[in-house]
């Protein structure tokens, strides 16, 4: 593994070119993004102790659709293709380390889908603070209402009737 630190705002990963690495987050906040008609729609926030790829990408060495920038300083550590999949080759046991990550993220992301597109806004923001508070805190209203599939202004709204 090899170490990488992005500064605020700078990109791990643009549209259009092949995410060569997966990487475990020792410090920072990062953000995936793509663009629909010119509009930035966030898909996932990463913090430490998480692990950020473009998973298409990635497995299929094809370019990727999405963005992943830096929200905070960060310290990432990360792991090529190659390095990984040698790695599998060559210790077998670390493929259930592998299927287990994977796993984990798959529940991730289900439930991550629930709470975020299932729900009317009240519910949503409600879900947001029970399971990422830290996220309020630490995202852009602007990023955590494109996560959570409203305009920023609802999502004021939504915070300030849950603050009255």
């Amino acid at each position: 593994m090899t170490l990488r630190e992005l500064n605020k705002k700078e990109f791990l990963l643009k549209a259009g070119h092949v995410c060569r690495h997966v990487y475990f987050i020792e410090q920072g906040l990062l953000r995936s993004f793509y663009l629909k008609r010119n509009t930035e729609v966030c898909s996932a926030f990463m913090k430490e102790q998480d692990l950020i790829v473009s998973l298409e990408s990635f497995h299929t060495r094809t370019a990727s659709h999405e963005f992943i920038q830096a929200l905070e300083d960060s310290r990432l550590w990360c792991i090529s293709y190659e390095d990984l999949y040698y790695i599998y080759r060559t210790y077998p046991e670390f493929n259930w380390t592998g299927r287990e990550l994977l796993q984990n993220y798959y529940r991730l992301t289900a439930k991550q889908l629930f709470g975020l597109r299932m729900q009317q806004a009240t519910e949503k923001y409600a879900w947001l603070q029970e399971h990422y508070p830290e996220f309020l805190l630490r995202i852009p209203a602007k990023y955590l209402a494109s996560w959570i599939g409203m305009s920023e202004v609802m999502l004021s709204k939504v915070k300030g009737q849950r603050i009255s």
